[in-house]
């Protein structure tokens, strides 16, 4: 075991990954050389070589692009795109090819890419460095999305997501890369694809979140405690597959439900967890499902106003009074 930092504990994935199988490349903007804006590759084009870690041009579309033909060959693309918010110009090549070669060739071919980018907001960044486009991700059939929350959680999931056939999207909470510690096993493990965790137990209210808002929710639920209600925080860990059951058990246990998310509110997968709770479990709840989340603005560059932004400890322990109150 070695205390790590989230973005430590990827560098250690990406190395072991590398070592573990020649068909792994990795390759972005600025991730070679430099090792990455956040130095999540640091290190590894001098360890591998410039011809499995290598730098591209600023061209996502191109990245993208070039990992599907990389797949498609038999190799084990690992993209990083520099921002979740730069994915944008890459949507062409993802909505309309990485996620459909599956069925498209009925199975004959499987598409084995990573594209890894950090994700959200907490550090005041500029403009469309900040962006959280989850829900755009998960809407497109055929890729899995992964989101972590811990360091050990971090290489767990990278590691199995590498393995998996299937492409999968694996966004980093750039607040979360180096606000976090914690004992990492050393050496190889995976942590399951699909497979949610439950952080904190509770009877009184279910809060389920992932990624950058886990430590917001705990934080929540450590103050609800201190007034003898007990919060159930569930991280999902990953969006696709979506770990139902554990959701599902835990809102018959309390009742209460709060689904909390960086995101935009209109069309946000908070909507979709929300929208799958009442179908599959409206009998069980108590109260409305209440979500806190950003609002339907772009998220603000730069100022104090991200503080108001992004999705606190008050709003999220004002949503458990609120729930607690029926």
């Amino acid at each position: 075991m070695r205390t790590m930092t989230m973005v430590a504990a990827i560098n250690d994935a990406l190395a072991l990954a590398l070592e573990r199988d020649p068909d792994v490349y990795i390759f972005g903007e600025d991730v070679g050389v430099m090792g990455g804006v956040f130095r999540a590759t640091d290190g590894l084009q001098a360890r591998f070589g410039a011809g499995r870690v290598f730098d591209t041009p600023l061209a996502e579309a191109g990245i993208v692009g070039m990992g599907i033909g990389m797949g498609l060959a038999g190799l084990k693309p690992v993209a990083e795109i520099q921002f979740a918010g730069f994915l944008y110009p890459a949507l062409d090549q993802i909505l309309s090819h990485l996620g459909r070669y599956r069925h498209r060739t009925r199975s004959r071919y499987h598409l084995p890419m990573v594209v890894r980018a950090p994700y959200g907001g907490g550090v005041h960044t500029p403009e469309q460095h900040a962006d959280s486009p989850e829900a755009v991700l998960a809407h497109t059939p055929g890729v899995k999305v992964v989101i972590p929350s811990t360091p050990r959680d971090a290489k767990g999931l990278l590691l199995a997501a590498i393995e998996d056939p299937d492409p999968v999207f694996f966004l980093e909470a750039i607040k979360l890369y180096r606000s976090v510690k914690e004992e990492v096993p050393t050496g190889h493990y995976t942590v399951p694809l699909g497979q949610a965790r439950l952080v904190t137990e509770g009877d009184d209210v279910t809060v389920v979140t992932y990624g950058g808002m886990v430590e917001v929710a705990q934080k929540a639920a450590e103050a609800a405690r201190t007034h003898g209600i007990g919060v159930e925080v569930i991280d999902l860990r990953t969006l696709v597959p979506l770990d139902l059951a554990t959701i599902l058990a835990s809102v018959q246990k309390t009742g209460r439900v709060i689904v909390v998310t960086e995101a935009p509110r209109t069309g946000g997968f908070h909507s979709e967890i929300s929208a799958t709770i009442a179908e599959e479990a409206i009998e069980f709840l108590r109260a409305p499902i209440v979500r806190v989340t950003g609002f339907d603005a772009p998220y603000p560059p730069f100022t104090s106003i991200e503080d108001a932004y992004r999705p606190n400890p008050v709003r999220v322990a004002r949503a458990i009074r609120k729930v607690m109150a029926y």
